[in-house]
């Protein structure tokens, strides 16, 4: 079974014996104040506005907003590091965050300061110079909210506005703490319904006067939504919903009559119905414009979710409002009618342009469907649509109506098909970066395939059932590695690129063939260069013109977050975070030719990195991590009662622990538990003993047989795996997967 974890790209994840080590014993504070808004002192710290912003350039030391400036491009004009000079780049100072989850987070740097976030939405103020924490936030998300975790327990940073630092909280909480002194100023509950599996992982977004921030959940079925919040008090101004709820009930808003008209039978809003805002908003100064990437329906499948057909607005769009009042402008949808998981939350950038011999405000984004678009901001007008990766669910998209045009041949209503791009995007959350005098934007790119197919449910009786508490994908996923096996010779090989890609003219400038498909965001500068991190714990700087590596550093963890840079006291810096995980657990354990990522050989050290040219410190040598396999002592079960172990654990365990029971390496590989871990199976699943550290019960979902079942499937596996290390390769192998 080669390389069976390419297929799955799923961006979702479902907490299973979560063991996460999160503790910061180096921070100088914990704040655990009580929810109420508290009286505080005028701010003196982290004094950022929209008038600071928009005057980002004549400061181009600091990091001032997610995107670094209000357009998001995340290039930066510094040229102290260069061409010329990045071969002397090196460690200045590192800072482990006492994690071994992912770590996703885009510092804020403001006058000396970096303010960020890591796993479990804990929140750092850092001096930017010495890594000293001035202080730290611990939000105290119940470790159980894990389970309610699309996409791991990330975070990927805060907003720093007129003196306050506001964040996100994975359990649903928009929170503003004091910049000063992290002292918690007020929080909000965002959630509408506590009884669906709603989280925050985005970052917020700070403008007018107003905290913007969306929400996650979309695979265990919620309905999508943005709310505006009053930054001074947490007053809610406005909500926008992206997707109509129970139409016998009153509209919220027009945009909802007008959206419900586009989803035709079924009973989407007990399903949930999706469109969840969980990355990207992005205000615009020049139209008073908050641009919001929606994402996918719930379920994928649209034949579930909307059997008459119809577009599913606005699911897959990009929809501009009004940044004081929230009413829509206008909206683009990527992929009407959804089928596959293509949100369009991915990376929004602005800029001025020159399309057609005319300059243009614009609106850039590359999202998972493969295309990369460049729409009028003025009234949302299509200018380009090309193709920056492998695509084959499509042909082109069609510039007279704005439509994708879709290829019927690769129609998994009847049969499974191999479709690129996957669940994963040909382009994530990991950030682009825009240069607009080159006229490039440089992405990391995947072509990582999934094969989709109709769920056995559907198939066996035409109907689907809302499942509260785990996935409502329409997908067939316990039986996934079944269906690969019956379509692996004609599976397209997972690749990972970073770009240089002209978004009018759809040339590729240059690509650079990245060993591993899920890498790490991109950083641009005027010093010619392009940082990134990859799975393979090499952070790189490659010559923008050419991309031509030209210097490289192991930090011996895989990354995910995107690079900044800043400049305090004449002296530029870069800095990363480390650390692995989010949406491609689900894929764990590489096998050939797909190269092994850092995290599986050393192990996820979740750390803060900043270099300089001036720098003399060195990473710690590390361990390779034991991944011996312990004798197994195998269950009598007959292969039937494994098999349907195999089909529980993909639909519950998987995401979190991998495909086939191989973990990717920053959760715990469960065929790698030892006696006691194996005898307490059923007191972790069905009675939590570890939902503390973040393993929730399962025994709403599961029962005592289930989890019998899925034991003896993993014991199972683990034999079969042991065997064949041992190199006893004429070893009979196991027969469930055939039965």
């Amino acid at each position: 079974m080669r390389n069976l974890f390419w297929v799955i790209g799923v961006a979702v994840i479902v907490a299973i014996f979560y063991v996460m080590n999160s503790a910061d014993d180096e921070s100088t504070t914990q704040q655990n104040e009580a929810s109420s808004a508290q009286t505080s002192p005028a701010p003196t710290i982290g004094l950022i506005d929209d008038e600071r912003i928009k005057q980002a350039e004549s400061e181009p030391g600091n990091w001032l907003a997610y995107g670094r400036t209000y357009e998001e491009q995340r290039f930066s004009p510094l040229t102290q590091i260069n061409r010329d000079n990045v071969k002397d780049l090196k460690l200045e100072w590192f800072r482990d965050m006492g994690t071994n989850r992912a770590q996703e987070s885009t510092p804020i740097v403001v006058d000396g300061i970096m303010f960020l976030t890591s796993s479990w939405s804990k929140v750092y103020a850092i001096k930017a110079t010495t890594g000293e924490v001035i202080w730290s936030y611990d939000p105290k998300v119940p470790g159980e909210w894990g389970r309610r975790a699309c996409c791991d327990v990330v975070n990927r940073g805060v907003a720093v506005y007129k003196g306050r630092v506001y964040v996100g909280s994975l359990d649903g909480r928009l929170i503003a703490l004091d910049a000063g002194t992290g002292k918690l100023v007020w929080e909000v509950d965002t959630i509408i319904d506590r009884d669906r599996f709603y989280t925050i992982t985005g970052a917020p977004r700070a403008a007018k006067g107003k905290i913007y921030i969306g929400n996650g959940g979309a695979e265990f079925g919620v309905r999508g939504y943005v709310t505006a919040y009053d930054a001074e008090t947490g007053e809610q101004a406005w909500r926008f919903y992206t997707v109509p709820g129970n139409p016998s009930l009153p509209f919220e808003h027009p945009e909802m009559e007008m959206a419900a008209d586009t989803w035709k039978g079924g009973e989407w809003w007990e399903i949930g119905g999706g469109g969840t805002v969980w990355n990207s908003i992005v205000y615009d100064q020049d139209f008073n414009n908050i641009y919001i990437g929606v994402g996918n329906g719930s379920p994928w499948t649209r034949v579930i979710r909307s059997p008459g057909g119809g577009d599913n607005l606005f699911l897959s769009s990009i929809v501009a409002l009004d940044a004081d009042t929230g009413k829509m402008k206008w909206y683009y949808q990527t992929t009407p009618g959804d089928n596959w998981d293509y949100t369009a939350v991915q990376d929004i950038a602005l800029a001025d342009m020159e399309v057609d011999g005319e300059m243009r405000k614009v609106l850039l984004q590359a999202p998972k469907n493969g295309f990369f678009y460049v729409l009028d901001r003025a009234d949302g007008k299509l200018l380009r649509a090309k193709p920056y990766a492998a695509v084959n669910w499509a042909t082109h998209v069609d510039m007279d109506t704005g439509r994708p045009v879709e290829n019927p041949e690769l129609s998994y209503l009847e049969k499974a098909k191999w479709i690129l791009p996957g669940p994963l995007g040909a382009h994530n959350w990991q950030a682009m970066s825009v240069d607009v005098d080159a006229g490039v934007v440089y992405i990391p790119v995947q072509e990582n395939p999934l094969i989709y197919s109709m769920s056995q449910e559907w198939q066996q009786t035409g109907l689907y059932k809302r499942n509260p508490g785990g996935w409502n994908l329409g997908i067939e996923l316990g039986a996934i590695a079944q269906v690969f096996l019956e379509n692996i010779a004609s599976q397209p090989t997972p690749k990972g690129y970073l770009k240089a890609f002209d978004p009018l003219t759809g040339e590729e400038r240059w690509a650079v063939e990245i060993p591993h498909y899920w890498n790490g965001g991109v950083l641009g500068t005027a010093g010619g260069l392009v940082f990134q991190g990859d799975a393979l714990g090499m952070l790189s700087a490659y010559d923008k013109d050419t991309g031509e590596a030209l210097w490289q550093f192991n930090t011996y963890t895989s990354m995910l977050a995107p690079p900044i840079t800043f400049e305090i006291d004449g002296v530029q810096y870069v800095s990363i975070l480390t650390g692995n995980g989010g949406a491609d657990l689900f894929a764990g354990a590489p096998m050939e030719p797909v190269a092994t990522p850092a995290s599986f050989t050393y192990g996820n050290y979740g750390r803060l990195l900043v270099f300089s040219l001036n720098g003399s410190e060195t990473l710690p040598a590390p361990t390779v991590v034991d991944q011996n396999i312990p004798e197994q002592t195998l269950s009598d079960m007959s292969n039937e009662d494994i098999a349907l172990g195999e089909r529980r654990y993909g639909e519950f365990c998987a995401v979190c622990h991998g495909l086939i029971a191989r973990s990717g390496g920053s959760i715990p590989d469960l065929r790698l538990s030892d006696a006691g871990r194996q005898q307490a199976f059923r007191q972790i699943v069905l009675d939590g003993i570890l939902a503390a550290s973040g393993m929730a019960a399962f025994d709403d979902v599961l029962s005592v047989e289930d989890v019998d079942r899925i034991q003896a499937y993993v014991k199972a596996r683990a034999h079969e795996d042991r065997e064949v290390a041992l190199g006893n390769s004429d070893a009979p192998r196991l027969t469930w997967l055939a039965d």
